[in-house]
């Protein structure tokens, strides 16, 4: 009966060890091979650049370094969905073991070129994937050759932040570009507040400029939105950074610094702790979206059915508080905010 035990228990041992074994050889590269990734950016600098450097740095800690073993080309499309689609036309012929896009426009052109084909995608930071019907959802695996990480921390999560930092304030702006995500975003906002009793009192006042395409897009568009960061300045508590080019980039943070005396609500990282202008700020961690997608494009580049690899939202989220600002306009922020904000505070 001891010896049974034991040899079952050897057996079992083995098994296992097997199975890791096998895991992490099929998780390697193979040796001899170059594998090819297309990449598309939706427009350059922040928060693009900085995923698809941490996804290089995470597929390199992975084996995969480029000009060795990995050939990468890259593209951005100048927030221009007609461009990115002819630059993804072009490079259809290539073979490419994956192709990668950066933002919803870039995803949105990809899915006009690759979608039902065998042409695996990974998308990471396109606001509402399932909005521009690239995926059905979080909670099931890919409908098609897409899969990837979105970008927007939970909607509901931002606004309890918001409201925490300001419980008595009634009305908040919210300026966004006339583009895909945006509208998506400003649904799940609506939604909230009318769902949500912990948002009681909270009203957002919506206005939007038009898209601008190409690199300088952003400050072109924050130009036009001064005439109405002007008006609602005198109707509103707060403002709040939209979740789309616009509201990413320095322009508008500079804008609302410079032509209002209300607090802005920052979307991403640089807002707070590059001095962009804004007082707070609840970010997707750019790192933790890139080491996901790596993570996918390494499975796809070593024979993993796109089936098996479930899309899903940023795995980490950050806090930001400028304390000189909080003081200014006479904010008390709460304590377990700044406990989440840990180093990421202004003091």
């Amino acid at each position: 009966m001891l010896l049974h035990i034991s040899i079952s228990g050897f057996v079992r041992y083995i098994l296992v060890f097997w199975l890791l074994a096998l895991s992490v050889a099929e998780a390697a590269p193979t040796p001899g091979r170059v594998y090819h990734l297309l990449m598309l950016d939706s427009q350059g600098g922040s928060p693009y650049g900085d995923v698809y450097a941490a996804m290089m740095r995470s597929l390199e800690a992975l084996g995969y370094r480029e000009g060795e073993n990995l050939s990468v080309t890259r593209y951005t499309a100048g927030n221009d969905i007609a461009h990115g689609k002819a630059i993804l036309r072009r490079a259809w012929d290539e073979k490419h073991d994956v192709v990668y896009t950066g933002g919803t426009v870039a995803t949105i052109a990809a899915k006009q070129v690759f979608f039902g084909t065998d042409q695996p995608v990974v998308f990471a930071s396109p606001t509402d994937p399932v909005g521009i019907g690239v995926i059905d959802g979080f909670d099931q695996p890919p409908k098609a050759n897409f899969t990837g990480v979105c970008y927007p921390v939970p909607v509901k999560a931002r606004l309890r932040f918001i409201r925490s930092l300001f419980p008595k304030a009634s009305r908040f702006g919210l300026i966004y570009a006339d583009m895909p995500q945006s509208h998506s975003y400003n649904d799940w906002v609506m939604a909230h507040l009318e769902e949500d009793p912990a948002l009681e009192g909270m009203e957002i006042l919506f206005r939007s400029v038009p898209l601008v395409k190409g690199e300088s897009g952003d400050e072109k568009m924050a130009q036009l939105a001064r005439t109405i960061v002007e008006e609602l300045n005198e109707r509103v508590d707060v403002f709040i950074s939209a979740n789309d080019q616009l509201g990413a980039r320095q322009h508008f943070s500079d804008l609302i610094r410079t032509h209002t005396d209300k607090p802005l609500i920052g979307i991403v990282r640089n807002d707070v702790m590059d001095d962009w202008g804004a007082m707070a700020t609840v970010y997707p961690s750019h790192e933790s979206i890139g080491r996901q997608a790596a993570r996918m494009v390494r499975d796809l580049l070593e024979g993993v059915s796109i089936e098996r690899i479930q899309p899903e939202w940023p795995a980490r989220y950050g806090y930001a508080v400028d304390l000189q600002k909080a003081r200014k306009f006479g904010v008390s922020v709460p304590i377990g905010i700044l406990q989440l904000a840990g180093e990421n505070i202004v003091r």
